[in-house]
């Protein structure tokens, strides 16, 4: 497999992080089900208040972004969101957040899908619309509140968040794109029909036959196309459905655990689903120094990955403190019980 390079360099020139504040611990919903407490996938996820949706949380990110960026939005020429919980079943995302953010009206608005990749989804299209030089900036947004059916193994994990990045010129850029590769086949882990209130899931089939062949191919393919081990990257960023696919995903590709994304996300937020990664890269950013080396490794359930490398610039420093911190919205917390989770996710049926 051979990588992708744009036609000119391109890389971030803005980035922004958004997770919300309330939180639901695993041993409370194991309390609700009596399932145990010996074997938690994480300690807490995080929860979108009552008046919090795709939409919001997106707007969040994105001025956060904007804010690094220190560019006028209207020029923004694309602006996507990758999701798998859009407010809308027909009315895009993407309209909704450009208005909100002052971006177009001369721009390309789009809601993109792929399961948990649909953020890195978006994030391929804005890199190919700015390294083509169809037009300056783009916006690619990845983020979800995320849907788990009540007592399912999945809502100990089913969480909210993203991020969002600005893709420009390298020359204006906080890291800039070394590659990227991206990885598909027909592998049904997971997935949801037409009219379906929650997903559905193959239970361990999520493991060795999807997440972990895509993540792996995808990665390692990347690397031995640019003549990289782990030894010449300095931090990797992978999708966290968990606390232990990633670290295990990390040791097979040869990275420590001191390599993980800062704190290794998920125990404390969950799985931000199509934000994982990208909240992932924010907070790497956070504290990444010029000259060091990012991969990201995302995964979508369906099921593909997509792997970025990117090399950390001397304007990150510049940057990095005109807009809140990931770790700033990972410190404030409220948790929920269980009743008030279900209230807020509107899970009782009234009528």
């Amino acid at each position: 497999m051979t990588a992708m390079r744009p036609d000119r360099p391109v890389g971030i020139v803005g980035y922004g992080a958004y997770v919300p504040r309330y939180r639901l611990k695993a041993a409370e919903i194991s309390r609700i089900w009596e399932l145990g407490d010996t074997h938690l996938p994480i300690q807490s996820k995080s929860v979108p208040g009552p008046d919090e949706d795709t939409v919001t949380m997106s707007v969040e990110a994105g001025r956060n972004a904007l804010a690094r960026a220190d560019i006028d939005p209207a020029g923004i020429r694309a602006l996507w969101v990758g999701s798998e919980s859009h407010p809308y079943a027909v009315k895009p995302t993407s309209v909704i957040v450009a208005e909100a953010l002052g971006v177009g009206p001369s721009t390309l608005a789009a809601d993109w899908q792929f399961a948990c990749k649909a953020g890195t989804e978006a994030l391929q299209a804005a890199i190919a619309l700015v390294g083509s030089g169809m037009g300056q900036h783009a916006m690619a947004i990845g983020m979800d509140t995320a849907q788990g059916r009540p007592g399912d193994a999945l809502e100990y994990t089913a969480a909210a968040g993203g991020g969002a990045l600005i893709i420009g010129p390298a020359d204006e850029a906080a890291a800039t794109l070394e590659a990227s590769l991206s990885y598909a086949s027909d592998t049904p882990d997971f997935w949801r029909r037409p009219m379906q209130h929650y997903p559905q899931h193959a239970g361990r089939f999520t493991g060795r036959p999807a997440y972990f062949k895509h993540v792996l191919a995808a990665g390692r393919a990347l690397m031995d196309d640019l003549g990289l081990t782990a030894a010449d990257i300095d931090w990797a960023v992978f999708h966290q459905p968990n606390a232990r696919f990633p670290q295990r995903a990390a040791r097979e590709m040869g990275f420590s655990s001191e390599q993980i994304a800062p704190g290794l996300l998920s125990p404390a937020i969950g799985n931000t689903y199509a934000g994982a990664t990208m909240v992932g890269l924010c907070a790497v950013l956070d504290v990444a120094q010029p000259g060091e080396r990012i991969l990201q490794v995302s995964f979508g359930s369906g099921a593909g990955s997509d792997a970025f490398l990117w090399r950390v610039g001397e304007r990150i420093d510049a940057v990095r403190d005109a807009a809140p911190l990931t770790s700033d919205y990972l410190a404030r917390t409220c948790y929920l019980d269980y009743g008030a989770y279900v209230r807020y996710r509107n899970e009782l049926i009234m009528h």
